[in-house]
């Protein structure tokens, strides 16, 4: 007899069949471009600005091929493959690339291409989706994963109380700028080198024009 988990309810529903008005919530991804740059995410979510490069292709092309949908065993692991997640009390909704349970334990997969980061926005991503998993399986999550294409390894996240703080702060953080729209600033960093709407955004032409504003 099939396995019958809290989450197969939903498991195959296609998100415009959800019975909520999707302009309510949050899609999980805006918060990991808001924590990797938040004028980035306003012109994402926003503005609705979007350019591919290298990187991001490279992206979809992996999500593409993880997103098989369906469902199955691995040894003793239960998996199945891009799931709709979501949290009436966060107001969040978004898919997830894998979600896998052993031995009664659920928890989050994520792909990413690359290696792993400086920056901590993936596992804010990670974070989100375990506080919908919770809450749609009244069980505790502790720990998710972020498989990273480049190395093809696993990197193991700690659902620590700090971690679950900041993704809840960030999701106010996100929650303020779709009700708002006010464009936060650009600023240049060392993330902005990879940044696929880098000419649209010209950080260091915001910086020029303020040092020149100020000189005059």
């Amino acid at each position: 007899m099939k396995n019958q988990n809290p989450i197969n309810s939903i498991s195959s529903v296609p998100c415009h069949l959800f019975p909520v008005t999707l302009a309510d919530y949050i899609p999980i991804a805006a918060l990991n471009q808001y924590a990797y740059c938040p004028h980035r995410c306003w012109r994402m979510f926003c503005a609705g600005e979007f350019i591919d490069n290298q990187y991001t292709i490279e992206g979809t092309s992996l999500h593409d091929r993880v997103h098989t949908v369906g469902e199955g065993n691995r040894e003793e692991t239960w998996q199945i493959r891009a799931i709709w997640l979501k949290s009436e009390q966060y107001k969040l909704i978004g898919k997830a690339d894998l979600i896998e349970a052993e031995k009664g334990e659920w928890y989050p997969v994520e792909y990413k291409r690359g290696r792993k980061g400086e920056w901590d926005n993936d596992e804010l991503q990670v974070c989100a989706q375990a506080l919908c998993l919770e809450e749609m399986t009244g069980q505790s999550v502790s720990s998710g994963y972020i498989y990273y294409a480049h190395s093809h390894q696993r990197q193991l996240v700690e659902l620590t109380d700090e971690l679950r703080q900041s993704a809840i702060a960030t999701i106010e953080a996100v929650q303020t700028l779709l009700f708002t729209g006010a464009m936060p600033k650009p600023v240049k960093s060392k993330r902005c080198d990879g940044c696929s709407l880098y000419s649209s955004c010209l950080p260091q032409a915001a910086e020029k024009l303020g040092r020149y504003q100020e000189a005059s």
